[in-house]
């Protein structure tokens, strides 16, 4: 019966995964040790803790490599405990996994001055160097230990499995062993794809490279966590950060202004909430629509339309990606995401300037609030990379009772449990609240179906719960003593369904709100402005309003001070195309060549204005998008995140 179930089979092939975990711990082990004046690891268990979190990322990695190997083990082929087939199974399985191997034992030596997993990027480098034979030559020789270090790994992982061989085993009943194999089959992709994704939770994108920061505290201990062949898996056809030099630094300098300096002196430092609203777009807001004439315009926000009456709002925003963790760094610290978002890359992991650093270094507490499973999303572990100080999800709400089963805790509880939070805490603070319930598969808690009824979009009833919900918020947080000298900044992370036609056009589907709202009249934040705006203007305006002096990197505008020398501008990315706007004009740009230039009026992008002779300031906006992507990328690349 054993033979007829593949039992033995089985076994032997969790063996042998097995195996590229105990390997791929002593590479970590040997990674450390090579490096441990890199590292802030000042124990075994620490070392022992940050081996066990690596785990997840070696499965996701170990199945990538075994995938077809796998696949050949529990086929139903009769003769796969054949001694040819077991050679050439052994074959395949040291050829992919002692290749992706070697790349940790490369990073053993090439970390020290990377500091940095290798990634793609890495490769694109090696790939225009015109020397590799010299380079290898030349690393063989300064470390060949770690080359005999790596064959011994080789020799002695090649012995293990071969210590385990797996007996051939005859077919006597194919029906039983071809339906066993159906359902062995059926139950190892799963576990495959679960393993591959790093869990089965319906609210968790597939690991990724900044989910090594959530459980650390610095950040370079993220690099142990991770394993070299994870961080090229995940970075391959991601990394668009392409230097280039279209202008120089001076035209940079005097047009993009990158660096700048504010000499605002509040009265007091205020508190800063920043809520971030999950694909609350402008298109549900009736307070940002009041001018646009959509026949038939309906509103889901009444609280919010309320709220802006006494707020300074934007009605012509716009987000500068389409994913939530793109509006996390962008609102958070500046940086838009294009083609990739910029916290799955191998750049997230070095020092940033952000609202986190500015108000750390002005004694500000703060923290970061996302009802969802720890680690959704990425949040925690970008926010640990960008130093907030505290870390609250589902798992420090800790009542799953206001769990809404897929993606977290229900906004209505969760927006008064970050109010508590917050009056526990010592002020100053800055804390950023991003929401979930209003998220796809939009639905609501049973006692709020029948009283919101929604409208023609399935998220519309879910906009009007979260509207609800900060209303709910808002009444807890004005009997605080904390509320009176808060800022409060409301946004979207991005768009989501559109029903007015206004809204499908190209431009519109980046169209977010932004408001700015304090109980405190002495920071002036009333009016409604029709100026672009963007959510990377969100991070200086609040450096504004701080009152912080000290010169700080952005290429987004203080929204609350007139400026002369910064110019209202959009950057975002459609997929392969930046989207520019900025005075009359929105520019497209392939990365190569201007493919468009239209009316900034023009949402739909439906009349080029593109001529062989562009005027003046065609001629300009095109300049100043080639300089504030070039200024972009290098800063990123090159680790100038900070204003130095």
């Amino acid at each position: 019966m054993e033979s007829k179930l593949r039992l033995a089979e089985y076994k032997v092939l969790l063996y042998r995964l097995f195996l590229g975990y105990l390997f791929y711990f002593i590479a970590r082990v040997l990674f450390f040790a090579f490096n441990t004046h890199l590292f802030a690891v000042d124990s075994v268990w620490a070392l022992l803790k940050l081996c066990y979190y690596g785990m997840a990322f070696d499965t996701t990695a170990l199945l990538y490599i075994n995938s077809l190997f796998i696949l050949l083990s529990v086929l139903p082929l009769t003769v796969n405990t054949r001694p040819a087939f077991q050679k050439g199974m052994a074959i395949l399985y040291f050829v992919t996994n002692l290749l992706a191997y070697a790349t940790n034992f490369v990073d053993i030596i090439y970390y020290r001055f990377s500091q940095v997993r290798s990634t793609k990027a890495t490769l694109d480098v090696l790939a225009d160097e015109n020397n590799k034979k010299l380079l290898f030559t030349h690393f063989s020789e300064a470390y060949w230990y770690v080359i005999i270090i790596f064959i011994l790994c080789a020799v002695c992982w090649i012995w293990l499995y071969k210590r385990v061989k797996l007996k051939p085993a005859i077919v006597t009943d194919k029906k039983v062993y071809f339906l066993s194999s159906i359902v062995s089959f059926l139950l190892i992709l799963t576990l495959v794809i679960g393993g591959i994704r790093g869990d089965f939770a319906h609210s968790t994108r597939p690991i990724n490279m900044v989910d090594a920061y959530k459980h650390i505290t610095v950040p370079n201990q993220g690099d142990i966590v991770l394993n070299t062949p994870f961080a090229v898996f995940r970075t391959l056809g991601t990394n668009n950060y392409k230097l280039q030099h279209w202008v120089d630094e001076a035209y940079i300098n005097t047009n993009i202004k990158p660096i700048k300096q504010y000499s605002t002196k509040p009265v007091a430092k205020p508190n800063v909430v920043i809520i971030i609203l999950e694909s609350m777009a402008r298109e549900y807001w009736g307070s940002m629509n009041r001018d646009v004439n959509i026949p038939g315009f309906k509103s889901y926000t009444p609280f919010l339309d309320s709220l802006s009456n006494s707020s300074l709002i934007f009605t012509n925003a716009y987000a500068t990606g389409r994913q939530s963790i793109h509006a996390v760094s962008s609102v958070i610290a500046g940086i838009p995401s294009f083609q990739n978002a910029f916290t799955s890359s191998p750049y997230a992991k070095q020092k940033i300037q952000s609202v986190v650093s500015v108000c750390d270094s002005m004694g500000y507490q703060t923290s970061f609030f996302h009802g969802a499973a720890n680690g959704s999303m990425g949040f925690q572990g970008f926010g640990s990379i960008l130093g907030y100080q505290h870390y609250y999800g589902r798992t420090e709400y800790n009542d799953d009772k206001d769990f809404d089963g897929i993606w977290g805790i229900w906004d209505e509880h969760f927006f008064p449990f970050m109010a508590r939070a917050l009056t526990d805490q010592k002020q100053p603070f800055m804390a950023t609240l991003f929401t979930l319930s209003s998220h796809d598969p939009y639905q609501l808690p049973e006692k709020y179906k029948a009283r919101f009824k929604g409208g023609p979009l399935a998220i519309d009833k879910c906009v009007q719960y979260t509207d609800n919900s900060l209303r709910i918020f808002f009444n807890y947080a004005k009997t605080q003593p904390w509320f009176s000298n808060t800022i409060f900044v409301i946004t979207a992370d991005h768009t989501s369904q559109t029903y007015y036609p206004e809204y499908s056009k190209q431009v519109n589907r980046f169209a977010v709100p932004i408001l700015f709202y304090s109980a405190n009249s002495a920071y002036n934040l009333k009016g409604v402005r029709t100026d672009l705006a963007s959510q990377m203007d969100i991070y200086p305006t609040v450096v504004d309003l701080i009152g912080y002096n000290k010169p700080f990197r952005s290429w987004g505008r203080s929204l609350v001070s007139n400026q002369p020398d910064e110019q209202p501008k959009v950057i975002n990315s459609t997929g392969n195309i930046y989207q520019f706007m900025q005075g009359n004009y929105t520019y497209l740009f392939d990365g190569k060549n201007f493919t468009g230039i239209f009316a900034v009026a023009d949402k739909g992008l439906e009349k080029n204005l593109m001529t062989a002779q562009p005027n003046a300031e065609m001629q300009k906006g095109m300049q100043d998008c080639k300089a504030l992507i070039q200024d972009y990328t290098d800063r990123i690349v090159n680790g100038k995140l900070v204003a130095k």
